[in-house]
């Protein structure tokens, strides 16, 4: 269920992508307040849908869920089993919404929202949970933990009580265009340096990075880090795109694939980020989105815009790593997996796998990319998360508890014997990078467009 204020006006005219309003945003807040409470509680009162509803009261705490959380798997603390996470909101519903609840609180565990409750909502709901939905892949009475996890934070979010990290990057989005508040300026010129390098690298002086090309078929996406730590991610995905001789363009008005308020269930926000590059695709005439290899960025705008916008978007949306394996099936581009030599495995990011369903193409890509392709123990849409997902590369105070939460996924990546970690997601690959460095494991981690960018024969 969405905001009112998230809902569309009644056009379906495409206009012009407004530009973002440049504003001051408050600073977090410290802790919850009495005020807080009714507010937080109205809010529960108008998100309470079908769905919601369902995974509140159908949990039987069976506690199959327990072993699905890497949380609790790598810690064995009890407080992280996600049954316990989801009852500190349950305990609220029970007493506020089921019917034996309101008569006999003590009877079903029903709870009055106090400060004191809050302030532990939020220790573990974001500390303590990558709303990766594993362990709604292993509840037997199909309970939505997303769900639950999303309306409680976004019950403290709306209150201004949540992790300044996250807080910031997506006041910054909501303020510049972009997570990281990176210029137009910045942009093209970062893009024009790899551009001289793809031409370099393929010989070819024609070879060119397209910029705001009217018509083009694929709209390419990009992470924020891409432009401002990895440039070379760019040059790849440029060099498989040349050698597909496909015609693309990369817009420098909203060119950002991801959407942090989703973290956060925040439906205005969310929307917002979404229609600036639903209309800017369209601004563009582009029959794809062609998503960047962010995870929660695909999902978001794959699978989630619609609900936010109220509309379709006039074009499609595929991920960079459905393409690349598109290619690979049809002989468009030729690898040589001798080129990867060493042994490689391979991380499902949870919004791709769990959530969006991308789960046999990077499997086509790797087999045909690298000569020694090993499976993680639990792989595919029961893969562990990595711990960097839901937002959680951003919450600094959190930092400790999310690579000891890890361990679970270092040992199942230290088992492999591999040498290389290939993912497609930039959360996935920043936090796998600090699993190497925290656990030693001497691995070198890389995008599936990298891997595969080394393995062109052109």
């Amino acid at each position: 269920m969405q905001d009112k204020e998230a809902q569309l006006p009644k056009t379906n005219q495409t206009q012009e992508a407004p530009a973002p309003v440049k504003e001051e945003a408050p600073a977090v807040k410290k802790a919850f307040d009495p005020e807080d409470v009714p507010k937080m509680l109205e809010i529960l009162d108008k998100r309470m849908n079908r769905l919601l509803a369902s995974s509140l009261a159908a949990c039987v705490h069976c506690g199959l869920c327990t072993e699905a959380c890497h949380y609790y798997v790598s810690t064995g603390n009890l407080e992280y089993a996600p049954v316990y996470k989801a009852d500190l909101l349950r305990k609220i519903y029970k007493k506020r919404h089921d019917w034996l609840g309101k008569l006999f609180p003590g009877w079903v565990g029903g709870k009055d929202l106090t400060p004191e409750w809050a302030e532990k909502m939020y220790d573990l709901i974001f500390g303590a949970c990558t709303v990766c939905r594993r362990c709604s892949f292993n509840c037997p009475m199909g309970v939505d933990y997303a769900a639950i996890m999303g309306t409680a934070r976004y019950m403290m979010a709306a209150m201004n009580r949540l992790p300044e990290g996250l807080k910031s990057t997506i006041d910054v989005h909501l303020q510049t265009g972009n997570n990281m508040g990176i210029t137009e300026e910045e942009l093209v010129e970062t893009l024009e340096w790899m551009e001289e390098e793809l031409q370099a690298e393929v010989d070819d002086p024609d070879a060119k990075i397209p910029l705001n090309k009217k018509g083009a078929k694929y709209f390419l996406t990009m992470n924020p880090r891409e432009p401002k730590y990895y440039p070379l991610t760019i040059q790849a995905e440029a060099k498989i795109l040349y050698a597909a001789k496909e015609d693309y363009t990369i817009s420098t008005k909203y060119w950002d694939a991801t959407n942090y308020c989703l973290f956060i269930a925040d439906g205005a926000g969310a929307k917002k980020i979404a229609q600036w590059q639903v209309e800017d695709v369209e601004r563009l005439g582009c029959e794809y989105l062609l998503a960047a290899e962010c995870g929660h960025g695909y999902r978001a705008i794959r699978w989630e815009a619609a609900n936010w916008l109220g509309r379709q978007p006039k074009f499609k949306v595929m991920a960079f790593q459905e393409l690349l394996a598109q290619y690979v099936q049809e002989g468009r581009i030729k690898l040589d997996p001798s080129k990867n030599p060493e042994r490689v495995t391979y991380h499902d990011p949870c919004n791709a796998a769990k959530s969006g369903g991308i789960i046999e193409e990077p499997r086509i890509i790797l087999r045909a990319a690298v000569e020694d392709f090993v499976e993680l123990k639990h792989n595919r849409q029961f893969s562990y998360c990595c711990g960097g997902g839901g937002g959680a590369l951003t919450m600094t105070e959190f930092a400790k508890r999310r690579l000891e939460a890890a361990k679970v996924k270092a040992e199942e990546i230290a088992a492999t014997g591999a040498k290389i970690v290939a993912t497609s997601c930039h959360n996935c690959l920043d936090q796998l990078a600090e699993i190497n460095r925290h656990y030693n494991l001497g691995v070198e981690v890389k995008l599936l467009c990298e891997l595969a960018a080394d393995a062109l024969v052109l």
